[in-house]
């Protein structure tokens, strides 16, 4: 057994920890939406929104999972051959003789009838090999991948494998009949049978002249001796009943005819399940006389095929994955969306850092043209940790907040993101706060709900972690949201945790620096405006303080419910 096993998501899979992030966060951060339109059939959403949620902080991971997918993603060919290679694999491995328990006794019928499996699955072998070899492959994980293909080409038997498969499969297409004796007791009765010669000629049909009855009723003909006379002539036994059976009829037609009274003491022989049931009667007799064949092939398939096949069947899933996003991003980069690898920043110190720039939010490539969508930029350094985000009604706050999110699941997940570039440090947790359904609230009210949810949140983050809240503590009035508010930022900012504040409560960005940002702390929060432009929303975001009461003064002028505009209209 390998120490290290063979995986495109992880470089050793020995020392791998992660934290499963909610599934609310998931859906919070509108990837479900997302993933329907990854997947190319239902089955695979689970095994995508698995393999995202599953976060881990190693940069090695994620690092190791962006060579792997730029790899797949500049190589089509590679990827729609091996995943048919790789699912032939699969089902040899869910259906073949490998699927077989150890402790099973393969006859030599067996072994025979599965002969063209391990044929199939030699020829697959060396198709994997074929495709990976001579590509420019950079990532670590696929030249593993091509390396172990290689080895298992090369190494564990396969050449004698191959070698041994080929000379039974001919071995096999030679075989065209068999001799079976059979023994009969004294009522001839059929007590036993065995495999009397393998034989590469077939037996013809026999004429009626020489018939069963006939070769047993003259005593002369009667063969003193079980030798074989080389005679390939044979009188067909009834289709329809078991081999044994027929031999029992042949019998009692002919005793019956001589004796009729023989046929009161003649004991039958039980209905067999037709003359498809023969190789079953016989495998017994067959496996005992080619014993030293069959346990030699059954001895070289367990020791290789029982972890080869299953080691490289398990890369399927991972494939699978990097397949159908590299698909999706294909399908959208032509219809003009842009992408970019994520990079690891180097040499981290101090705080966990993250940089976006003309970052958009996935969710809009099935809504707008690229042409259309507004990019942002967007920084978490040692001085800005925390960003309180306000603006008006439909200004984009929460399609923002949803996007910075987005931007880590994927860039973990090694997969392209939708930015012109992303230099960050990995999260270890993404934690969203956004607002929850009515029916889960009835116990503890919608603030005290929120309050627990937050607690939790708060609870499970870390230095490390991205916080995404989303109109947090708006469900009670203005004072008692903005108190809680001001607490649960000056907390997170202990903590260091990168955080999204999206709020209506622009009196809590407005005060910032004499109610938050107080010495001590190890970072600041910043105010974060997705600004207005003519009284129009601009859904681009920018540091700046909150736009409050101009920014309603204009919506009140746009639409006439200023003071002025209503007593006049009144008059």
């Amino acid at each position: 057994m390998k120490a290290n096993k063979l995986s495109l998501l992880f470089p050793d899979q020995d020392r791998v920890t992660y934290e499963m992030i909610p599934e609310e966060s998931w859906h919070d951060l509108g990837l479900d939406a997302v993933a329907e339109k990854v997947a190319a059939q239902p089955a695979e959403l689970m095994m995508i929104q698995q393999v995202m949620r599953s976060l881990t902080p190693d940069p090695e991971v994620t690092a190791f999972r962006c060579g792997v997918f730029e790899d797949i993603l500049r190589h089509p060919e590679i990827r729609e051959r091996m995943l048919k290679l790789l699912d032939r694999v699969k089902t040899f491995y869910d259906y073949g003789v490998v699927r077989k328990h150890q402790g099973d006794e393969s006859g030599l019928w067996d072994l025979m009838h599965r002969l063209e499996e391990y044929h199939d699955y030699i020829v697959t072998v060396e198709e994997i090999r074929e495709c990976l070899a001579e590509k420019d492959l950079q990532s670590d994980g696929m030249i593993r991948l091509r390396e172990e293909i290689d080895s298992i080409y090369r190494d564990n038997g396969f050449a004698a494998l191959r070698k041994d498969v080929e000379e039974m499969r001919i071995t096999a297409s030679e075989v065209k009949s068999l001799t079976v004796g059979i023994n009969l007791n004294d009522r001839f009765e059929a007590i036993n049978m065995g495999l009397i010669t393998v034989n590469s000629k077939p037996f013809t049909r026999s004429g009626l002249l020489k018939n069963f009855l006939t070769a047993v009723t003259p005593k002369d003909e009667i063969h003193p001796e079980a030798d074989w006379n080389k005679s390939y002539s044979y009188y067909p036994a009834n289709a329809g009943v078991g081999l044994a059976d027929g031999v029992g009829q042949f019998v009692e037609r002919g005793l019956v005819m001589r004796n009729p009274t023989a046929a009161m003491s003649m004991a039958r022989i039980p209905d067999a399940d037709g003359s498809a049931s023969v190789p079953r009667q016989m495998d017994s007799a067959a496996t005992m006389l080619t014993s030293r064949i069959t346990r030699r092939l059954r001895e070289m398939l367990g020791k290789y095929l029982n972890v080869s096949v299953k080691e490289i069947s398990e890369l399927i899933p991972e494939l699978v994955f990097y397949t159908r996003w590299a698909e999706y991003i294909e399908k959208c980069r032509a219809a003009g969306w842009k992408f970019c690898t994520p990079e690891i920043r180097k040499n981290p110190e101090g705080s966990a850092c993250a940089e976006a720039e003309g970052f958009y939010n996935l969710k809009l490539i099935s809504a707008e043209k690229p042409e259309n969508v507004v990019t942002n930029n967007l920084a978490f350094d040692r001085e800005k940790r925390a960003y309180i985000l306000t603006g008006a009604n439909r200004g984009g706050k929460t399609t923002i907040t949803q996007a910075v999110g987005q931007l880590f699941l994927l860039a973990q997940s090694g997969i392209s993101v939708p930015a012109d570039r992303f230099v960050f440090d990995p999260a270890d947790q993404v934690l969203t706060h956004f607002p929850a359904d009515e029916d889960k609230t009835l116990d503890l009210g919608r603030l005290g709900e929120e309050c627990r949810r937050f607690r939790e949140l708060y609870g499970k983050s870390t230095g490390k972690s991205l916080i995404l809240l989303n109109e947090t503590f708006s469900t009670t009035s203005f004072e008692e949201g903005y108190f809680i508010a001001v607490d649960a930022v000056k907390a997170i900012l202990r903590r260091d945790t990168r955080t999204i504040y999206n709020t209506h409560m622009h009196k809590l960005a407005k005060e910032l620096d004499s109610e938050i940002n107080t010495e001590g702390l190890p970072g600041k929060a910043v105010s974060l405006v997705a600004e207005t432009r003519d009284g129009k929303n601009s859904f681009r975001v920018k540091i700046a303080p909150p736009e409050g009461k101009s920014f309603a003064r204009e919506i009140a002028v746009k639409y006439g419910v200023t003071y002025e505009a209503l007593t006049q209209e009144g008059q």
